[in-house]
This record gives structure tokens, C-alpha cells and sequence, in this order.
């Protein structure tokens, strides 16, 4: 029987990034043609769902009640949803879109060659699918939840070539207060340090030049798996690869960040001097509501120690605004701490009332206007900051990674202590560049959040 082509839609973070991607290769493998965005529509489209808070939910079944008009006018012949919002909602999804053909939870995206060959095999037999060729949904990490099912190995990969996110672990035991990942991705369950490294080396031999390490909790790596090196170890072994430039650390959990991971941090010359470390309070009565399990003080404490024994660092965190029983004191304490340290890269999301969490039974959620307003007034607390810390960088030297091909002369791209997608960039003009290239530049101005650059010495070699 022919495979159908594919049409595929990517929502939410990162680590469903690397799902997708995984899903793509899985495709690719079974003789399923990929059709991409320029070419049209594929007979089956496929969409990895995101379910974390409500406004990715409303995304999700916005983006699939727009392909189930495409299913009735013909265009297409089978949806097909996977994901968080699938793991989450179960066959509840089927009530919002009743023109779903197959249902793939997160634990089961190795079915998705399955759903995708049934749906073929309805269409050619005219036949209603059974409920066993549509439902793929299963408890998080069981039995099946094996070394082969935790690989990302052979992927097709949606990013730029030069750059690439590795997840080191899926799950979390941290079960904050506001977060449903736990009940969406099940407990932390680390790879082996091998099984990264090999996913590693296969990334730089595609062309990747950045390595993002990602995970719900990236300082608890090793916990599961009784790697008592953790997470410094595993830097430490990854920063013997050659062909990285850069290897960067996302989503490091305040409480179990250690000394020896700054020391493997700052002594380790791939291992980028940036850190995404989301702290989401500074109010003691606020993250105790939230079970962070850090205080402000524990919190300062770590902050200075980054900046001090890991020279250049960049730090970038995230916080909640409006947490139930948050009081106009502990928004001015945020907000006060917010100016106060400075930190290179911020972002602030409204408080979301998810059902199933301990916050959604607390009896003190603050009003939604309320919560937009302390948004808006952190973030631009943000924006003073961030631009005086962009003014210091004119006139200074660094390298930038290019990330695309330029416009007139000018080179999206991005510094050390930039992450893709989610911090500002560098434009660099003059010059003739590549997606991928390495260049010394020197900073000649701002706009807003970016910087402007000029090469100052050429294009530099990837370390060897």
C-alpha cells in the first residue's frame, strides 16, 4: 500500500519541537512524502499539539478546526492530532473536533506511522476507522517507555541546519503549583549520557553548529538513572565534542543548581556562557505557594555566584504575574527586584488557572485585568533595563552566529548570550555571510532590544 503524503503543523515549545521532528523522521523512514508549506497540503495533516495553558490549548483547536475545513471541502482526507493537548484531553479533543480521524499521545509517538497507514487504509476501503486504528493514548513512560523510545535520533529536522535542541530528559518531579507538564509528561526520566552524546554527534554531523540542551528540569539531570555526576558531569563530556561552537544550557531549575555546575559552566569553553534559569517569583510567600522550594535569599545567593564565577555570563529567566494571592506588595517586590538586578533577557507570562493543578482549588485568583496591568508594568521595567544593557554593548567585540541569509546587507544573527526564538538578535551589516558562520563583530548601535554589528575580523572557524 502507498503511503499518503504528509502535511505537518508544529506548536508549542521546544521539546514538542523535538517531538515533531522525531515524528517527521519516523514518517520519512515509512515512505510517507513530507509536503511542505510551499507545495501545498499533504492528504493527511498531522498536528503535534501543545496543552500547557489554556491560550495553547485555544491555539491548538483553532489551527485543527481550520484543517477540518480543508477536510470538508475535499482537500484533505485525515487529521491526524498528537501531542500534550491529546495527552491531556484524551478523546475529549474529539468534542471540540469531531473531524479528527487519529488521536497519538506523547508516550505513543512512534504509533504515528500507524495512525498515519490506517487513515490510508479507512480512505482506500471507504471504511469507518476502528477504535483501535485511532486511538493511540497511553499512561506516561510505561513499559514501552524503553532506551529506543526515549532516542531523538534520525530526525528530520524543522530548525536551520546550524542549529539544533538535544532533550536531555522528559518529565518533572518539581510538581509546582501552576504546572500540568507532570501530568502531561509523567516523571523525570533521564537518557543516559551515551545516548546523548551520540544524538549529539549526530546533530554536528547534519551541521549543527549550536547545541540547545533542553529538558523540563535540566539541574536534575542523572537523578533517575543514578548518574551521580548530574549535570556538571555531563557537561564536562559533552564539551569534549568537536565541530560545537556552542552548547547551551535552557530551563535549570533555581534550587538544585550546584557549584560544580558553574564551575563546569565557566571552565568549559563550549558550554555558552548563558543560562535560562526560570525563578517565576521573588515574594517568599508566593514561591512557597508555588512549591518552588527556593527562598529570595537562596535565589540571590545563586544569581551572584553565576555572576561572579562565570565571567561575561548572560542569565535570562522568566516569571508569573497575578499567582493566586498574589498581593500589591509582592508585585512590588518583583517588581522592584526586576530593575534591581538587571538581568540580560526577561519575560513575564499572565497567571493561567489551569484545571488539574493545586493553584486551580486556591480560593484567592486575582481578577484577569488586574493581572494584565502587573504584566505590563514588569515588562517595562524590562525595557529600561534591557536597553541600557544594549547600550553597553556598543563599541565591544564578540562573535555572532549567523542565522540567516542577508536582506540588503543584513545579517540576522545572534551573540552568546542569545537563544533562538525567544531573545532579541544582532544585525550585522556588511559583508557576505552564511547561515551557520561564525563572526568577530563589533557592536555599532542598538535598535530597541537588537543590537547593530559590523564584522571586525572575518569569519571565524568552528573550534576543533
Amino acid at each position: 500500500m502507498q503511503m499518503p503524503s504528509v502535511s505537518f503543523v508544529s506548536l508549542g515549545c521546544p521539546k514538542n519541537l523535538v517531538d515533531s521532528e522525531k515524528m517527521l523522521g519516523l514518517l520519512a523512514e515509512a515512505g510517507c512524502p513530507i509536503v511542505s508549506d510551499d507545495s501545498g497540503v499533504g492528504e493527511v495533516v498531522i498536528v503535534n499539539t501543545c496543552g500547557f495553558l489554556s491560550a495553547s490549548r485555544e491555539e491548538a483547536v483553532d489551527v485543527l478546526r481550520e484543517i477540518a475545513v480543508h477536510k470538508r471541502n475535499g482537500d484533505v482526507k485525515r487529521i491526524v492530532a498528537a501531542g500534550c493537548l491529546v495527552q491531556r484531553d484524551g478523546q475529549g479533543l474529539l468534542k471540540d473536533v469531531p473531524e479528527i480521524d487519529a488521536l497519538v499521545g506523547v508516550n505513543n509517538r512512534r504509533d504515528i506511522v500507524r495512525a498515519v497507514r490506517a487513515a490510508a487504509e479507512a480512505a482506500a476501503s471507504d471504511a469507518p476507522p476502528s477504535e483501535g486504528s485511532r486511538l493511540f493514548l497511553g499512561s506516561y513512560h510505561d513499559a514501552s517507555w524503553t532506551d529506543a523510545n526515549k532516542s531523538d535520533r534520525a530526525r528530520l529536522r524543522l530548525t536551520p541546519a546550524h542549529y539544533a535542541y538535544l532533550r536531555m530528559s522528559e518529565g518533572c518531579n518539581q510538581k509546582c503549583t501552576f504546572c500540568t507538564i507532570p501530568s502531561i509528561r509523567g516523571p523525570m526520566h533521564c537518557k543516559g549520557v551515551d545516548e546523548i552524546m551520540a544524538e549529539a554527534r549526530e546533530l554536528i554531523d547534519d551541521g549543527a553548529v549550536e547545541i540547545n540542551l533542553i529538558g523540563q528540569d535540566t539541574t536534575s539531570y542523572g537523578q533517575d538513572i543514578g548518574y551521580d555526576a548530574g549535570l556538571s558531569g555531563l557537561l564536562k563530556t559533552l564539551n569534549t565534542l568537536d565541530g560545537v561552537h556552542w552548547i547551551r544550557l535552557m530551563y535549570a531549575y533555581p534550587s538544585d543548581f550546584t557549584d560544580e555546575m558553574i564551575d563546569a559552566i565557566a571552565d568549559n569553553e563550549r558550554i555558552a556562557k548563558y543560562i535560562d534559569i526560570p525563578l517565576q517569583h521573588i515574594s517568599d510567600r508566593v514561591l512557597k505557594s508555588m512549591h518552588r522550594r527556593v527562598t529570595r535569599k537562596e535565589t540571590e545567593v545563586l544569581l551572584e555566584k553565576l555572576r561572579d564565577r562565570i565571567p561575561g555570563v548572560s542569565i535570562r529567566t522568566t516569571f508569573i504575574s497575578g499567582f493566586p494571592g498574589e498581593t500589591d506588595a509582592d508585585h512590588d517586590e518583583l517588581h522592584e527586584f526586576i530593575r534591581d538586578f538587571g538581568f540580560d533577557m526577561l519575560g513575564v507570562f499572565p497567571y493561567s488557572n489551569e484545571p488539574g493543578t493545586p493553584a486551580h482549588n486556591m480560593k484567592t485568583h486575582l481578577p484577569p485585568e488586574l493581572i494584565e496591568e502587573r504584566v505590563e508594568e514588569l515588562m517595562l521595567a524590562q525595557q529600561e533595563v534591557a536597553f541600557e544593557r544594549a547600550e553597553l554593548r556598543i563599541g565591544t567585540k564578540f562573535d555572532v552566529l549567523i542565522d540567516d541569509y542577508g536582506d540588503e546587507g543584513t545579517y540576522p544573527a545572534r551573540h552568546e548570550g542569545q537563544a533562538p526564538d525567544v531573545d532579541s538578535i544582532v544585525y550585522v551589516e556588511g559583508g557576505e555571510f552564511d547561515p551557520g558562520d561564525i563572526v568577530k563583530v563589533r557592536c555599532t548601535g542598538t535598535d530597541e532590544y537588537d543590537l547593530v554589528a559590523r564584522p571586525a575580523d572575518g569569519k571565524l572557524p568552528v573550534i576543533q
